[in-house]
């Protein structure tokens, strides 16, 4: 070979080198039915595993349903199914996930594993052949070799995208491979069956977003009210509109759910109510749990009006919180007096800063930090005071309390939970709303 031809030579395999090393496109690469795949990383939201997915009635075969991810309801597609490979049995039920933005929208993949990301010249992607038959070759952008391994690039904005011709159609869901064809028929063409199937959908999508975004667990403690509000809801807003988007739209829904007088000092219509509720007492001697007490108003509240019910029995009222601060600054506020309802005046003093509790309220109430969830030193109780405090732990934690609640309460013990919560099994209803109020079945 001579001196020129070698030069050449060399020259474009340093070429080919450099083009090999040099870095323009990345993938993500993952598994399905035992080969090779990747997607452009930038139509890559995030990475993610999931066991639990809303089954949607007439979808096709391929929608797995949906997930809520941290508020947002969005479509996973079973990449194996779409294609019509094998699955993988998982082991632990867990599926893997790519996360995928096509222009606005957002999906949810499931594939078979995730493998990493490669970084390769774009320049290197051969055009995708026949050859590939499991696939159809108009969702493949190219092929790729690197250090050994071949990928087939999926081109997920074609297998995401409908085309233009198809956008002026009615979107009537049809078993087609298309994932565009993933919407319910619309209510009027719904049998009675699939309306109902639908609604359940679709309060199961506002419960998922009310524990992803406000730690709100719907279940049996506040079933009926979650439905009802779910009816109200739905009465104002437009079918497109019912989910909730954010933690805004889940306080708007929840506006409704909170007991009366939350967070401040029980009004005097309130009060009278919850005095007039109290039954009569065993024993002189009156032991109280309030656990999630805040700042404190909630405790110094229900002190006064056990003394006006109670005028000669001895209170004491454990006031715990997670809040320390909160906690903290409880036994020592001053008040306005004129912010203070009529029925709690008669057991305030004043002071240089204002006017506070008297001794004998403060003495009937011990402040003390405690999360719910531990075990409580507390004794044997006469009443539970714990308003709209279930309905923001987890199921599983629910019955743990529930089960304290058992253990702690006094036969003719009482638990007053919140006005949009009930106690079912071993309670009976002995409150009228707005104070729910339960005790155990003897």
């Amino acid at each position: 070979m001579s001196e020129t031809n070698l030069a050449k030579v060399n020259v474009d395999l340093q070429v080919q080198k450099e083009r090999v090393e040099s870095v323009d496109f990345k993938i993500i690469t993952f598994s399905l039915g035992g080969k090779d795949y990747g997607v452009d990383i930038m139509n890559v939201k995030e990475i993610a595993k999931a066991d639990k997915f809303t089954y949607v009635p007439n979808a096709a075969s391929f929608i797995r349903g949906v997930y809520n991810l941290r508020g947002d309801i969005i479509p996973v597609i079973d990449l194996r199914l779409f294609f019509h490979l094998p699955q993988e049995k998982k082991m632990d039920g867990l599926e893997n996930m790519l996360i995928l933005r096509i222009d606005e929208r957002v999906y949810g993949t499931v594939v078979d594993k995730i493998d990493k990301v490669v970084g390769i010249n774009s320049s290197t992607v051969q055009p995708p052949h026949p050859i590939f038959g499991d696939i159809n070759i108009k969702y493949i952008s190219g092929v790729v070799e690197k250090e050994g391994d071949l990928y087939v690039i999926l081109d997920v904005v074609r297998i995401f995208s409908q085309n233009e011709d198809d956008k002026n159609k009615a979107r009537i869901p049809i078993q087609e491979n298309t994932v565009d064809n993933f919407v319910p028929l619309p209510s009027s063409m719904q049998t009675a069956e699939q309306k109902v199937v639908a609604a359940d959908t679709a309060i199961g999508f506002i419960k998922e977003s009310l524990l992803a975004l406000k730690r709100f667990q719907a279940g049996p403690i506040n079933d009926v009210w979650v439905h009802q509000r779910f009816v109200d809801w739905s009465v104002t807003r437009s079918a497109s509109d019912l989910q909730l988007k954010n933690a805004n739209d889940a306080d708007e829904f929840l506006a409704s759910f909170y007991s009366l007088c939350d967070g401040v000092f029980w009004d005097d219509e309130y009060a009278n109510m919850v005095k007039n509720f109290l039954p009569d007492m065993p024993s002189n001697s009156i032991q109280v749990w309030n656990p999630g007490c805040g700042k404190g108003y909630e405790s110094f509240s229900f002190a006064c009006i056990l003394k006006l019910r109670y005028p000669s029995a001895r209170i004491k009222i454990w006031a715990s919180d997670n809040d320390i601060m909160s906690i903290s600054n409880a036994p020592n506020m001053t008040f306005d007096l004129e912010e203070v309802p009529e029925y709690c005046r008669s057991f305030m003093v004043s002071g240089r800063n204002g006017h506070s509790f008297n001794t004998v309220i403060k003495d009937s109430i011990v402040f003390e930090y405690h999360d719910v969830l531990n075990e409580a030193a507390v004794p044997n109780l006469d009443i539970i005071l714990m308003r709209d405090l279930l309905s923001f732990v987890n199921t599983q934690d629910q019955e743990k309390l529930i089960d304290v609640f058992k253990e702690k309460l006094k036969k003719t013990g009482i638990i007053i939970i919140g006005q949009n919560e009930a106690l079912n099994g071993d309670w009976r209803s002995i409150g009228t709303a707005p104070v729910s109020a339960f005790m155990r079945n003897e």
